[in-house]
């Protein structure tokens, strides 16, 4: 017997779709634009095509009585008990939307298939689809921290995704790191994600560039067109050793190293599983952040501590979200 599942990662651009194996992994995958000027009916009827069409092709190859049922990780509130998606953000005209029971509904309508529908919001999927298939599977508890646009989470705990009394643990992004500071994301001030996500990131490498007594390399990387600054501009430049983009990194770091060492005073996590886009700079921004977690950290939380690179990049949510199915 080889369990089988459909994971989808619902985004606001697009529909991440994969055929996954209990052992084998991914066996086929589609991606098709989210077509959100639909709205939630219209969503949940693009789901359920996409859903059939794979079902229906990896039927093929995989015992349709081993097909486990699907699973969805989603941007939001979610709560997974009862099915419910809240307010999720890059999907207009959404506000709390029984995702899990008209998705399940529309499959048997539309579709004529009775499946069983599983839902999570996308970062835990993230972080199960680690714990299962990728960095975290060598951990009992981590928590997963996504950088990139924005800074996301999710904590596993016993190798069950921990979601807190109303499904919002693990949001790292708001944790709070300098209060009075002018940092400001979604009317919160000073929060991680208000400091080291991709655009504030940017910005900070902007003003130091500007105040830099020397020429930063990063210039002529970008043509002096700081609009189009990225990352991997800084990442870069850091390698061939330009001061500032290596301080930009080292700040970056250090911020990220602060937050983590609050989680592991907080909750005696010491395993820390870093992906996103921003975290494809290595040890750029590793470095400065587990040194960081040691200084702000008691000496006797230092036992343990580890920061991984994610393994699963933009696929962990579809894995995450199809192993929901398998228990």
């Amino acid at each position: 017997m080889s369990r089988w599942a459909i994971g989808i990662d619902l985004g606001g651009t697009a529909i991440k779709a994969a055929a996954v194996g209990e052992e084998r992994g991914i066996v086929i995958s589609s991606s098709n634009l989210t077509d959100t000027a639909s709205g939630p009916a219209g969503i949940v009827r693009q789901l359920a095509a996409i859903i059939a069409d794979l079902y229906r092709s990896a039927s093929l190859t995989n015992e349709p009585g081993d097909f486990a049922g699907v699973g969805l990780g989603v941007p939001g509130a979610v709560n997974a008990e009862q099915g419910t998606l809240s307010y999720p953000p890059n999907l207009p005209g959404w506000t709390i939307f029984p995702l899990r029971d008209e998705l399940q509904l529309c499959l048997k309508e539309q579709e004529a298939l009775s499946m069983t529908a599983f839902l999570d919001n996308d970062a835990n999927a993230a972080a199960f689809g680690e714990a299962v298939y990728g960095a975290g599977r060598q951990f009992r508890d981590f928590l997963m921290v996504t950088l990139g646009t924005g800074v996301g989470g999710g904590i596993v705990l016993n190798r069950k995704i921990y979601r807190g009394a109303n499904g919002t643990a693990g949001e790292v992004g708001f944790m709070i790191i300098d209060f009075e500071g002018s940092s400001v994301h979604a009317g919160i001030r000073g929060t991680l994600e208000s400091l080291v996500g991709k655009k504030q990131m940017v910005e900070l490498a902007r003003r130091m560039i500007e105040a830099s007594p020397s020429d930063s390399s990063v210039g002529i990387l970008c043509g002096h067109d700081y609009t189009r600054l990225s990352p991997r501009h800084l990442e870069r430049a850091a390698l061939e050793g330009d001061e500032v983009s290596l301080a930009v990194w080292q700040r970056v770091g250090s911020i990220l190293g602060v937050g983590l060492a609050n989680v592991a005073a907080l909750m005696d996590i010491r395993k820390f599983v870093i992906g996103g886009g921003i975290s494809a700079a290595g040890s750029l921004i590793f470095e400065p952040a587990l040194a960081q977690l040691k200084m702000s950290t008691l000496p006797s939380m230092h036992e343990g501590l580890e920061l991984v690179p994610a393994l699963l990049g933009n696929k962990a949510g579809i894995h995450g979200a199809a192993a929901l199915c398998f228990g």
